[in-house]
Protein backbone atom coordinates (compact mmCIF):
# COMPACT_ATOMS: atom_id res chain seq x y z
CA UNK A 1 0.00 0.00 0.00
CA UNK A 2 1.29 3.41 -0.96
CA UNK A 3 0.81 6.02 1.74
CA UNK A 4 0.71 9.09 -0.51
CA UNK A 5 -2.85 9.93 -1.54
CA UNK A 6 -3.53 9.37 -5.23
CA UNK A 7 -5.17 12.80 -5.56
CA UNK A 8 -2.09 14.44 -4.06
CA UNK A 9 0.21 12.59 -6.45
CA UNK A 10 -2.05 13.53 -9.35
CA UNK A 11 -1.74 17.21 -8.40
CA UNK A 12 2.05 17.01 -8.20
CA UNK A 13 2.84 14.85 -11.23
CA UNK A 14 2.25 17.34 -14.09
CA UNK A 15 4.30 20.02 -12.31
CA UNK A 16 7.14 17.68 -11.28
CA UNK A 17 7.50 15.92 -14.64
CA UNK A 18 9.16 18.81 -16.54
CA UNK A 19 11.71 19.34 -13.75
CA UNK A 20 12.54 15.63 -13.66
CA UNK A 21 12.93 15.55 -17.45
CA UNK A 22 15.21 18.61 -17.28
CA UNK A 23 17.22 16.93 -14.52
CA UNK A 24 17.77 13.82 -16.61
CA UNK A 25 18.67 15.79 -19.75
CA UNK A 26 21.03 18.22 -18.03
CA UNK A 27 22.84 15.48 -16.14
CA UNK A 28 23.25 13.39 -19.28
CA UNK A 29 24.35 16.33 -21.42
CA UNK A 30 26.44 18.35 -18.96
CA UNK A 31 27.02 16.08 -15.93
CA UNK A 32 25.48 18.69 -13.69
CA UNK A 33 22.05 19.57 -12.38
CA UNK A 34 21.53 23.35 -12.43
CA UNK A 35 20.28 24.96 -9.24
CA UNK A 36 17.19 26.37 -10.98
CA UNK A 37 15.85 22.83 -11.35
CA UNK A 38 16.18 22.11 -7.64
CA UNK A 39 14.75 25.49 -6.67
CA UNK A 40 11.85 24.97 -9.08
CA UNK A 41 11.13 21.50 -7.74
CA UNK A 42 11.09 22.80 -4.17
CA UNK A 43 8.85 25.70 -5.26
CA UNK A 44 6.40 23.22 -6.78
CA UNK A 45 6.01 21.51 -3.43
CA UNK A 46 5.73 24.78 -1.50
CA UNK A 47 3.05 26.19 -3.84
CA UNK A 48 1.13 23.18 -5.18
CA UNK A 49 1.43 21.41 -1.84
CA UNK A 50 -0.79 24.08 -0.27
CA UNK A 51 -3.64 22.79 -2.45
CA UNK A 52 -2.61 19.17 -2.91
CA UNK A 53 -1.87 18.01 0.64
CA UNK A 54 -4.92 16.72 2.50
CA UNK A 55 -4.17 18.54 5.79
CA UNK A 56 -1.91 21.27 7.11
CA UNK A 57 -0.22 18.68 9.31
CA UNK A 58 0.62 16.56 6.26
CA UNK A 59 1.97 19.63 4.50
CA UNK A 60 4.15 20.47 7.50
CA UNK A 61 5.54 16.97 7.89
CA UNK A 62 6.32 16.69 4.20
CA UNK A 63 7.89 20.16 4.22
CA UNK A 64 10.13 19.06 7.11
CA UNK A 65 11.52 16.34 4.85
CA UNK A 66 13.15 19.02 2.65
CA UNK A 67 15.97 19.94 5.08
CA UNK A 68 16.28 16.29 6.14
CA UNK A 69 16.62 15.28 2.48
CA UNK A 70 19.24 17.96 1.89
CA UNK A 71 21.19 16.77 4.96
CA UNK A 72 21.04 13.17 3.71
CA UNK A 73 22.10 14.24 0.22
CA UNK A 74 24.99 16.30 1.55
CA UNK A 75 26.11 13.35 3.70
CA UNK A 76 26.21 11.22 0.53
CA UNK A 77 27.98 14.02 -1.37
CA UNK A 78 30.69 14.43 1.25
CA UNK A 79 31.05 10.66 1.33
CA UNK A 80 31.82 10.72 -2.38
CA UNK A 81 28.71 8.78 -3.36
CA UNK A 82 27.20 11.46 -5.62
CA UNK A 83 27.57 14.95 -6.97
CA UNK A 84 26.32 18.12 -5.34
CA UNK A 85 23.45 18.59 -7.80
CA UNK A 86 22.25 15.06 -7.09
CA UNK A 87 22.36 15.76 -3.35
CA UNK A 88 20.33 18.96 -3.78
CA UNK A 89 17.84 17.16 -6.01
CA UNK A 90 17.28 14.56 -3.27
CA UNK A 91 16.52 17.38 -0.86
CA UNK A 92 14.12 19.09 -3.27
CA UNK A 93 12.39 15.78 -4.09
CA UNK A 94 12.08 14.55 -0.50
CA UNK A 95 8.83 16.40 0.34
CA UNK A 96 7.01 14.61 -2.48
CA UNK A 97 7.60 11.19 -0.89
CA UNK A 98 5.44 10.04 2.03
CA UNK A 99 7.58 8.97 5.00
CA UNK A 100 5.85 5.58 5.07
CA UNK A 101 6.93 5.00 1.47
CA UNK A 102 10.68 5.34 2.01
CA UNK A 103 11.22 1.58 1.60
CA UNK A 104 9.18 1.61 -1.60
CA UNK A 105 11.15 4.62 -2.83
CA UNK A 106 14.41 2.77 -2.16
CA UNK A 107 13.16 -0.12 -4.28
CA UNK A 108 11.97 2.19 -7.06
CA UNK A 109 15.31 4.04 -7.03
CA UNK A 110 17.28 0.79 -7.06
CA UNK A 111 15.34 -0.51 -10.05
CA UNK A 112 15.64 2.84 -11.84
CA UNK A 113 19.36 3.02 -11.11
CA UNK A 114 20.00 -0.48 -12.48
CA UNK A 115 17.91 0.18 -15.57
CA UNK A 116 19.36 3.63 -16.12
CA UNK A 117 22.94 2.42 -15.75
CA UNK A 118 22.38 -0.46 -18.16
CA UNK A 119 20.62 1.81 -20.66
CA UNK A 120 23.34 4.48 -20.47
CA UNK A 121 26.18 2.00 -20.87
CA UNK A 122 24.38 0.21 -23.72
CA UNK A 123 23.85 3.48 -25.56
CA UNK A 124 27.42 4.60 -24.85
CA UNK A 125 28.95 1.60 -26.63
CA UNK A 126 26.54 1.31 -29.56
CA UNK A 127 25.64 3.51 -32.53
CA UNK A 128 22.86 5.04 -30.36
CA UNK A 129 25.57 7.32 -29.01
CA UNK A 130 25.50 9.20 -32.33
CA UNK A 131 22.04 10.56 -31.47
CA UNK A 132 23.69 12.82 -28.89
CA UNK A 133 27.44 12.73 -29.63
CA UNK A 134 28.27 15.81 -27.54
CA UNK A 135 26.91 14.60 -24.20
CA UNK A 136 29.52 14.94 -21.51
CA UNK A 137 28.30 11.78 -19.74
CA UNK A 138 29.83 9.61 -22.47
CA UNK A 139 33.38 10.68 -21.58
CA UNK A 140 33.64 10.94 -17.79
CA UNK A 141 35.13 7.53 -17.04
CA UNK A 142 33.51 5.66 -14.19
CA UNK A 143 31.18 8.52 -13.22
CA UNK A 144 27.49 8.16 -13.93
CA UNK A 145 24.77 10.84 -14.38
CA UNK A 146 22.64 9.86 -11.40
CA UNK A 147 20.15 12.67 -12.06
CA UNK A 148 18.96 10.54 -14.98
CA UNK A 149 17.75 7.97 -12.44
CA UNK A 150 16.76 10.34 -9.63
CA UNK A 151 14.28 12.19 -11.86
CA UNK A 152 12.93 8.93 -13.22
CA UNK A 153 12.49 7.55 -9.72
CA UNK A 154 10.42 10.51 -8.56
CA UNK A 155 8.18 10.33 -11.62
CA UNK A 156 7.79 6.55 -11.23
CA UNK A 157 6.92 6.91 -7.54
CA UNK A 158 4.31 9.59 -8.21
CA UNK A 159 2.88 7.46 -11.03
CA UNK A 160 2.59 4.49 -8.70
CA UNK A 161 0.96 6.71 -6.10
CA UNK A 162 -1.58 7.95 -8.67
CA UNK A 163 -2.43 4.35 -9.56
CA UNK A 164 -2.22 2.68 -6.14
CA UNK A 165 -2.22 5.45 -3.51
CA UNK A 166 -4.68 5.78 -0.67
Amino acid sequence: MIHLHSETALWFLPFVLPFCAATAFCDLAMMRIPNWINYGLAAVFVSVGLVAMPTWADYGWHFLQLPIGIAFGMFCFYGGLMGGGDAKFIGAAAPFVAFGDLALMAIVFSATLLGGYATHRFAKYTPLRQLAPDWKSWNVGYKFPMGFCLGGSLVAYLGLAVAFGQ
